[in-house]
């Protein structure tokens, strides 16, 4: 077993020997983007771009005020789960385990300096991870959409997807 410590995330991994699995590729499985928006105002710019595109927006967990519906405090933080089932689908077919991961997820969070931060799960690696190597072309468009929908979504001016 081993831990991991991303931002405000505590994440237990469980990972045998010969999974394959790296070091390095735990090191690049999170992307992560700074945000020139507030936490909620990056994920509502996010949320529209996706819903333009007919990606479907499964949930929006506001992680912060769940803190404080049980007295505690938690800076700014919210989870954003979207997916489109003609991409996850197929991938779910060469390794139904990879459901877990899906449909995708982006964090938004605020650090202790007051900066916001954007990351999500890179496609490379989900691939690498549920060793799936017919899937190329989908994890492709997936990395390409997620690149270009939260830089959108994190910089400064209009939304023009």
């Amino acid at each position: 077993m081993k831990w991991i410590l991303s931002g405000l995330c505590v994440v237990l991994t469980i990972m045998p020997v010969s999974s394959g699995y790296s070091e390095s590729q735990s090191r690049n499985s999170m992307i992560t983007k700074p945000s020139t928006h507030s936490v909620s105002a990056t994920l509502d710019r996010l949320t529209q771009i996706l819903k333009s595109k007919g990606i479907i927006i499964f949930a929006r967990i506001n992680h912060a005020s769940g803190a404080k519906n049980v007295g505690l405090e938690l800076r700014p933080t919210e989870l954003l789960l979207f997916g489109n089932p003609k991409l996850g689908t197929p991938l779910m077919q060469s390794d139904q385990k990879i459901g877990v991961d899906l449909p995708l997820k982006v964090l938004v969070w605020q650090d202790n300096d007051g900066k916001v931060w954007l990351g999500y799960p890179s496609p490379d690696y989900l691939k690498t991870k549920y060793a799936i190597k017919d899937k190329d072309k989908i994890f492709g468009t997936m990395s390409g959409a997620l690149n270009k929908f939260t830089d959108l979504a994190v910089n400064p001016g209009d939304l023009q997807n």
